[in-house]
């Protein structure tokens, strides 16, 4: 039978940059499931938006639909519509998307490896506070699915912002 559905987007979600981002799922047996995620790609200098990674994670594409796969892992491999709410809580942009050369162009050099270079150094700081995040959510026993992990240092500073910042939805992270 069909019904009626709603979603509301924050036109600031569409914004490209440097993203934290959790996903809730709730399913029927009113078990909760988090995935901490961020955009800033690995090998590029683009940092896409949480409304993209959103639609990534909840598509067909193997290759960048993480969040559907730790769920069948996780949650007796159940489709995607048979769960009660799927919930994304994103933080950002931390830092802007880098700004590319006029006259850049995919893998070309000159202009593709300033770009990376530049793109790096943010990737890693937020690559150090997803996996933090995912760390503390897991200590403070929410039923995280993914493991984070990065060698890279937190800064202290970029820390507390995004700690505060999700402990409004997730409370156990300030105790």
């Amino acid at each position: 039978m069909p019904k009626m559905h709603n979603l509301k987007l924050p036109a600031g979600m569409t914004e490209r940059g440097f993203w934290l981002y959790v996903w809730r799922v709730s399913n029927p047996h009113e078990q909760e499931f988090l995935y901490v995620g961020r955009t800033g790609d690995n090998s590029s200098p683009y940092a896409a938006s949480t409304y993209r990674r959103m639609g990534q994670h909840l598509g067909d594409a193997d290759n960048t639909n993480a969040l559907l796969k730790h769920l069948r892992e996780c949650d007796e491999n159940r489709p995607i519509n048979h769960y009660e709410e799927f919930e994304m809580f994103s933080y950002g942009p931390i830092f802007p998307e880098v700004e590319k050369h006029p006259e850049f162009a995919y893998r070309l050099e000159p202009h593709w490896e300033d770009a990376m270079r530049r793109h790096e150094e943010f990737r890693d700081r937020t690559a150090a506070l997803e996996s933090k995040l995912a760390k503390e959510l897991k200590a403070r026993r929410y039923n995280v699915m993914n493991t984070v992990h990065s060698k890279k240092v937190t800064v202290e500073e970029d820390w507390l912002a995004v700690r505060d910042a999700f402990s409004e939805h997730f409370p156990r992270l300030r105790d």
